[in-house]
């Protein structure tokens, strides 16, 4: 199965506010965190349901777990069908919540 990868308006507006954050501490990490982030929502293009279930009963509404560093992130996706994958949202491990 591969199917096409696409970012919702929210989920880049995640990775321009994830960027950013990391840009001010440090620009190398900065870059080497986007292209984790880049590279870790490639591989929803052949295996979106390896991934985890996010909370509730809806099993095409799932969580990738990205490394990155001390915590990493986690990008919220639904799997639309058998050839889309959409992003909805990114976030660090370490903040609350989807926003």
């Amino acid at each position: 199965m591969t199917c096409s990868v696409k970012l919702a308006p929210k989920a880049r507006d995640d990775l321009k506010r994830l960027y950013a954050y990391m840009l001010e501490r440090d620009e190398e990490a900065a870059t080497r965190a986007y292209y984790a982030i880049e590279k870790a929502m490639a591989t929803l293009a052949q295996f979106p349901f390896s991934c985890r279930r996010a909370a509730g009963d809806d099993a095409f509404l799932r969580e990738l777990l990205i490394p990155f560093g001390s915590s990493g992130y986690v990008a919220l996706f639904e799997i639309e069908d058998s050839d889309a994958v959409t992003i909805l949202a990114v976030r660090r491990q370490r903040e609350d919540d989807y926003h």
